[in-house]
């Protein structure tokens, strides 16, 4: 009887939160978002593009903002902006491919600053060549930070918010991780990778009832960042990275697990998935979407 009445529930609970997703969004940001004022927010690839506003953003939520970049100068910038506008902000440079390194800026910032309670693993890197193309450096090179990066520095701060049942683990992927594309094998694996840590993760601290522990995976369609130039889409318009930067940051506040950019985007890809695989190539031809990264500059890895 007792396997019974727990299976209603789920039931009713399942229909409960699909009715709620449906209707929530409707109310306005300012009467749903959580106060993160005085927390600490640890950026990676706050040095330039999507990162910088973040940074920048979350400073003005209230945040103490760390900034985490390989690129010294242009990290040095974020946290001059973040001052001009009366905010707290500090820089650490940090190559993410190094493991050692992550975990000791990692203790580094805990000593310095104090408890990170807001991680948001942004940084990214791209090559942009066909998978034949791509030297085995480079591949390597994609995974260690757009993936490996994320467990050495999830694993060097949840446990802090563990402790304190408060946390917030923001994965900035692509709608790349969602859909696979040419010349960006490499890119495609490691964002579908990003995109299954954030919902492993978000299951596994359910599991274990860290329910005051948030996640939030956070999917654009192609940005105009340096990380993309030259990069074109002629179906669906690109987006400017002020748009994602604002959104992933209403996600935050509003505790939203899944943040696709654009929204309407979420159900094409779910329509997309419904069609048989020679569909699913044709839907690729027809929106132009092999013509995407024909103009993409490409020189050496770039960075977000």
């Amino acid at each position: 009887m007792g396997k019974i009445i727990d299976l209603v529930y789920d039931v009713a609970m399942i229909f409960y939160y699909v009715i709620r997703a449906i209707f929530v969004p409707w109310i306005p940001i300012k009467y749903r978002s959580k106060d993160i004022s005085g927390q600490i927010a640890l950026v990676t690839g706050a040095g330039g593009g999507i990162g910088r506003l973040l940074a920048v953003g979350l400073s003005k939520e209230g945040c103490k903002v760390v900034c985490w970049d390989v690129a010294k100068q242009a990290n040095e910038e974020t946290v001059r902006l973040i001052h001009m506008l009366k905010g707290q902000a500090c820089a650490y440079q940090v190559d993410l491919s190094k493991r050692e390194e992550v975990y000791q800026m990692a203790q580094r910032v805990k000593r310095e600053v104090g408890i990170v309670s807001i991680l948001v693993n942004n940084a990214g890197v791209v090559s942009g060549k066909v998978l034949l193309d791509c030297s085995d450096e480079q591949i390597q090179r994609t995974f260690d930070v757009n993936v490996l990066a994320h467990f050495w520095t999830v694993k060097s701060f949840l446990p802090d918010m563990i402790k304190q049942d408060l946390g917030h683990i923001v994965t900035v992927a692509s709608l790349a991780g969602l859909n696979g594309s040419d010349r960006l094998v490499d890119y495609c694996s490691s964002k579908f990778a990003a995109v299954g840590f954030d919902e492993s993760l978000r299951t596994e601290l359910a599991v274990y009832g860290r329910n005051g522990i948030k996640t939030t995976v956070v999917c654009p369609y192609l940005v105009n960042t340096p990380l993309f130039a030259g990069a074109k889409s002629k179906v669906v318009p690109a987006l400017e990275p002020e748009d994602v930067a604002l959104a992933a940051i209403n996600s935050i506040l509003t505790d939203e697990e899944v943040c696709v950019v654009p929204r309407y985007v979420s159900f094409l890809t779910t329509l997309r998935k419904m069609f048989p695989v020679k569909a699913q190539l044709v839907a690729h031809r027809a929106l132009r979407l092999g013509e995407v990264m024909n103009t993409f500059e490409v020189t050496k890895p770039k960075y977000n």
